[in-house]
């Protein structure tokens, strides 16, 4: 398992690094069930990491279920899915063989190991004295710039939402696309809002009190 350099230096050095929203993906390389991964070669399009904290867990296996069954959604929208274990290379082979036989469905995006934990200390997944994985519960949406965009982490005994991953993956690219913001609860082909205005003549001049910091963002973005 190697960890490389990122924007702030080796996050190998700095365990438990505290990325925020806005920060470089640390750049890695490992191996994964598709072979030696580098993150940094999916720089151009857009990439959900997410980890689990072991295979053969039950919340786990319905989350691989859900997004290998997911996998052309994220595809359509240029978007790739990479996993995250500490198990080991072999034991992730096992468990998608059982995944595909018990539910009929093959899990072909990479799942990498971590069994060093260097990955999941590097992205602040795991405090440095740790050696239990079961905090790695993270999921990472990285731009195709290589910046971190959002950010979910959710208890080992409560299962990941795909249909709010891919909720989050659109609104990100709706806002980027137009400039915009996502309201609450905000679904493809809905209005977005546009930017507040900032200065005062505008404020003043807005048609409804409220227009100046809460109006549509032209007609919204559609899919």
């Amino acid at each position: 398992m190697r960890q490389d350099a990122h924007n702030s230096g080796d996050a190998s050095a700095a365990p438990c690094a505290g990325l925020r929203i806005g920060d470089m993906a640390p750049d890695f390389s490992a191996r994964s069930t598709t072979g030696d991964v580098r993150l940094s070669d999916y720089r151009g399009r857009w990439l959900v990491l997410f980890s689990h904290p072991a295979d053969f867990t039950p919340v786990c296996t319905t989350e691989f279920v859900a997004l290998a069954r997911a996998a052309g959604d994220f595809a359509q929208r240029d978007c790739a899915l990479m996993a995250l274990s500490v198990d080991s290379l072999f034991s992730h082979f096992a468990w998608l063989r059982m995944i595909r036989d018990r539910f009929d469905v093959e899990v072909r995006f990479p799942i990498l190991e971590d069994p060093t934990l260097v990955i999941g200390r590097g992205y602040g997944m795991v405090a440095p004295g740790d050696s239990d994985s079961g905090a790695v519960r993270s999921t990472f949406f990285i731009d195709p710039e290589g910046v971190i965009r959002a950010m979910t982490c959710y208890p080992a005994n409560v299962g990941r939402s795909t249909p709010e991953m891919l909720r989050m993956l659109d609104a990100l690219q709706a806002v980027d696309k137009e400039t915009s913001l996502a309201p609450a609860n905000w679904q493809p082909g809905e209005a977005l809002l546009g930017q507040p205005q900032a200065d005062l003549d505008s404020v003043f001049a807005a048609q409804g009190e409220a227009d100046w910091f809460l109006g549509k963002a032209g007609a919204g973005a559609r899919r």
